[in-house]
């Protein structure tokens, strides 16, 4: 995936710290073993292994049988490209082929509605697209020329109550600014005039950030840039961007039978899961800053947001309730507080439903809607884990498990996670358990929880390292082949 995420606001005392590079690893031996015994859960749930052998699954879904039907991705990091597919996995854990995309990664979710499968395409070479997989595997674009080329994807897409498709779209930076770590990752250089996309026009405060400029072959050369602008591009203060649909750092609706996309709310970084509770309230789990770019930002969890239609939610100047000047939380080590970019603002930020682990990628999500399962009204959340060191130091592995949230009141709590006496991904800990847990989902009764693990993901510890690793194995930071699907169920009938 283009560009999944990472780290520690939350972690719990239960873990040992280990090195700062958390669950990150430079190496994998392979091949991935599987052992359920090796994921602790809380007593009367028990956990299988439904299918293996998967290559960058994202997503899960069910027919109107409730057979079960994955996407594979097609793209992850590394520049690892494939065409993504969707696959259908009967009771034995054997897969069919239902439909085959373009190279124009990544499939990053999907949903199922009256015989047809709408899935979200990020986009990374062309933009990003809806589509709609008929029963016959035949794929029809709903929408296309989507802004998540950048850093981030579209996301989704769920069918909400009003019959209409909801879905994602992800920034195109870390935080407002194009700069030299956009380039690294490769968007810029084939595309050197994108920039972030405001959903409605937005005044400047004239901020500019000084940076290398990677498009020159002199190592002094330098370039400055302002925010919600091309790279190399000045901003002044009073500035208007004007803002139009699509944008980006949003969540949209659309008819499922296609059309212009109407905007829901705005103001996000990278909301990457989206689901509606029992009682049709729709949220969304926003990725959080990176340390890292123009403009880096130090220690904000990943959030969990209930959606009000129309409202701003703070980025790229704030982090919850917090404005990012607020407090010294923000800086990142030896480097300066991250300046506000905007003069003003269309609302106050309202408060998260819930703050997750910092760097935890916390992902794709569902409600428990049956007491077959329990915890009815809780939201279950995949953690993709932290991506350490690129996205920034950590001091122990956070994420690479499911974690519980009771959205009244903003409880955070363990629900599978594996054995060990520290936290991480099994090729890395030891043991057969999750590798990056990246969607949840229930089964239609609601009796399950299916789980979506990514599979094997290694990264170079430090850029250099990361840059000739890469360079040495095209591909190879993200192992094919090496994603699961598991299944939770509750093993005693509710009291």
């Amino acid at each position: 995936m283009r560009y999944l995420i990472f780290l520690l606001l939350l972690i719990a005392g239960c873990f040992k710290f280990s090195s700062p590079d958390g669950g990150s690893q430079a190496k994998f031996e392979g091949p991935r073993v599987f052992n359920a015994a090796d994921i602790a859960l809380p007593p009367s749930y028990r956990i299988e292994l439904v299918a293996s052998g998967l290559t960058f699954p994202t997503g899960v879904a069910f027919d109107g049988e409730g057979t079960p039907h994955v996407t594979e991705s097609g793209y992850s990091q590394g520049e690892a490209l494939d065409r993504p597919r969707l696959l259908r996995i009967d009771a034995q854990g054997r897969t069919t082929v239902i439909a085959v995309g373009e190279n124009n990664g990544s499939w990053t979710g999907v949903s199922h509605l009256e015989g047809s499968f709408y899935i979200a395409e990020g986009g990374s070479l062309r933009g990003g697209r809806l589509l709609r997989v008929r029963p016959d595997g035949v794929v029809i674009p709903l929408l296309s020329e989507l802004p998540s080329f950048g850093d981030h994807q579209v996301n989704g897409p769920i069918v909400g109550p009003d019959g209409r498709l909801y879905f994602g779209i992800g920034t195109f930076t870390n935080s407002g600014v194009v700069g030299e770590d956009n380039y690294r990752f490769g968007w810029l250089q084939r595309n050197p005039r994108a920039h972030d996309i405001p959903c409605h026009d937005v005044t400047l405060r004239g901020v500019n950030f000084t940076s290398t400029n990677p498009f020159t072959p002199s190592a002094n050369d330098e370039a400055v840039t302002g925010a919600f602008v091309p790279f190399g591009t000045v901003t002044r203060a009073g500035q208007v961007v004007s803002g139009r649909l699509p944008c980006n750092g949003a969540v949209l609706k659309m008819p499922v039978g296609g059309g212009a996309p109407q905007l829901v709310a705005w103001g996000f970084r990278n909301p990457f899961g989206l689901a509606f509770s029992p009682d049709k309230q729709l949220y969304v789990t926003d990725t959080s800053y990176d340390d890292r770019g123009s403009r880096p930002v130090h220690r904000t969890g990943d959030l969990l947001w209930k959606v009000q239609a129309g409202t701003w939610y703070g980025w790229p100047d704030y982090h919850g309730t917090l404005p990012l000047d607020y407090h010294d939380q923000f800086i990142p080590p030896g480097k300066p507080q991250p300046p506000l970019l905007l003069s003003d603002y269309p609302n106050q930020p309202p408060k998260p439903a819930a703050v997750l682990g910092v760097h935890s990628s916390s992902y794709m999500f569902d409600f428990s809607r049956s007491p077959l399962f329990g915890h009815v009204g809780e939201s279950f959340i995949a953690q993709f884990g932290d991506q350490s060191p690129v996205s920034g130091k950590v001091m122990a592995p956070v994420g690479f498990k499911v974690v519980r949230v009771n959205v009244e009141n903003g409880g955070v709590e363990d629900f599978a996670v594996n054995r060990g006496r520290i936290n991480g991904p099994a090729s890395k800990i030891g043991g057969g358990g999750f590798e990056r847990p990246i969607a949840a989902r229930f089964s239609p009764d609601g009796s399950a929880l299916y789980i979506v693990d990514f599979g094997v993901m290694t990264l170079g510890q430090g850029d250099k390292a990361r840059a000739s690793w890469a360079k040495k194995n095209p591909g190879a930071e993200s192992r094919r082949g090496s994603g699961a699907l598991w299944k939770i169920t509750r093993t005693t009938a509710p009291s």
